[in-house]
């Protein structure tokens, strides 16, 4: 979500122009958390869009306000700007899941992942991080001579130092949380 809402720019530009050195791999289960981030977000956007088409109307009909016209233009003004960054969003995140698709490998859930993140929580606020995160040591533990670091945003689950600690434990060195840290990490490696 972080690509469609443009807050990480970077992203979208390191998926459009991967570099052969990286491999990129992604829990399934993150393409529908991103699925229903996304319905979320639109449903906020939605009654946001709602309320100001509704000031809208108002502040038309206000025939003694000397503010109520120059407001009435800039709320509608605002209203189409509000609509073209809904549809932006929208196009974002239908672009990152298609580059995701084809330039990651996609981790598979599967029953052992499944008991694992029942076993064991590790992360407790949320059980849709904790089955991610049993997905990603599962992919890390069996691919143990790769070198691996993480990247993701989610700073309050995954940025735990217990989080941390298992993650290292698996295998994965480094984590990263913005896109350009990362990016500057992996030129420094070459």
């Amino acid at each position: 979500m972080s690509i469609a809402t443009g807050r990480e720019a970077e992203a979208i530009m390191l998926l459009r122009d991967l570099s052969s050195s990286v491999q990129l791999v992604i829990p399934s289960i993150c393409y529908r958390s991103a699925l229903s981030a996304s319905e979320d977000e639109l449903k906020r956007q939605n009654s946001f869009k709602e309320q100001l088409s509704r000031q809208i109307s108002e502040t038309k009909r206000d025939v003694t306000s000397e503010y109520a016209a120059s407001l009435f233009f800039h709320l509608e003004e605002s209203f189409l700007y509000y609509v073209e960054r809904i549809d932006e969003i929208k196009f974002r995140l239908r672009e990152a899941i298609n580059l995701m698709s084809i330039n990651a490998e996609m981790i598979a859930l599967n029953p052992e992942i499944v008991q694992a993140s029942l076993n064991e929580t590790l992360i407790e606020k949320d059980p849709t991080d904790n089955l991610i995160l049993h997905c990603i040591l599962n992919h890390a533990r069996s691919h143990s001579t790769e070198a691996k670091v993480f990247l993701s945003g989610n700073v309050k689950e995954f940025g735990l130092s217990k989080v941390q600690g298992v993650l290292r434990e698996a295998g994965i060195t480094k984590y990263f949380s913005v896109t350009k840290n990362f990016l500057g990490w992996l030129q420094s490696q070459s």
